[in-house]
């Protein structure tokens, strides 16, 4: 909207207005997610103040909801792999680390507050239009990113105390040891289970690829989980 209603570039305005947001994700969320977050929002904005503006059809509807699509993707993208383009997209990911509801539902309700904004600033059928492109996104964030979506990790494993220590630094989440045994080798084992978001998941098996790449690891989709998910 300011871009809109000011002279200034809606480039600039938009990496100028993440530096708050950008700040406050570097106590909160970690340096890997800021650095993926800065390189997005300095792309996007690049993209902003390069891409000339083209129409391509001539309805609104249509503009609007593949538009929103469009955009959906490339943010679900941008969450799979621990970032985000920013502005909303921040303020969404601290709530969800309180609650596990769907990111796009999230970030479709706190746009929805600025829509209804723009229709007492711009016209009511542009507001309208934005909203269908706003549902469209959400949708299809929730669809490619599934952090609402729990797994249930068992990893059998030679280095158990390694992979605790590795997980219990990395993962906001509980862990419970089983002691093991191969049943060819005879050899001991340390079987890990814990519950993560669908979120963790390329992180976790990175993390358990580095410290143990013989570890054997079973995924599986979980339904419910009760009792303490966040662990202190």
């Amino acid at each position: 909207m300011l871009g809109l209603i000011t002279p200034i570039n809606t480039g600039i305005l938009n990496f100028v207005l993440n530096l708050p947001l950008l700040i406050l994700g570097i106590f909160k969320l970690g340096k890997r997610f800021i650095f993926y977050t800065i390189l997005s929002v300095v792309v996007i904005s690049i993209g902003l103040y390069v891409v000339p503006i083209r129409q391509v059809s001539t309805e609104p509807i249509l503009s609007s909801l593949f538009g929103g699509v469009l955009t959906g993707v490339g943010i679900g993208l941008i969450f799979r792999v621990s970032g985000s383009s920013g502005g909303f997209d921040i303020l969404a990911m601290l709530l969800n680390q309180k609650k596990d509801f769907p990111l796009g539902a999230i970030l479709s309700a706190m746009n929805a507050v600025v829509v209804l904004v723009s229709g007492f600033i711009f016209s009511w059928d542009a507001a309208l239009n934005t909203m269908v492109a706003i549902y469209a996104t959400g949708k299809v964030v929730d669809t490619i990113h599934t952090k609402h979506i729990k797994l249930t990790l068992m990893i059998v494993t030679n280095k158990g105390k390694e992979m605790k220590e590795k997980l219990l630094s990395s993962v906001y989440r509980g862990i419970t040891l089983i002691d093991g045994e191969g049943a060819y080798s005879g050899e001991n084992r340390k079987i890990l289970m814990t519950v993560i978001t669908r979120y963790q998941l390329t992180d976790v098996k990175s993390l358990i690829k580095d410290t143990d790449p013989d570890a054997f690891v079973n995924i599986n989709e979980t339904t419910e989980v009760m009792g303490s998910f966040h662990r202190n």
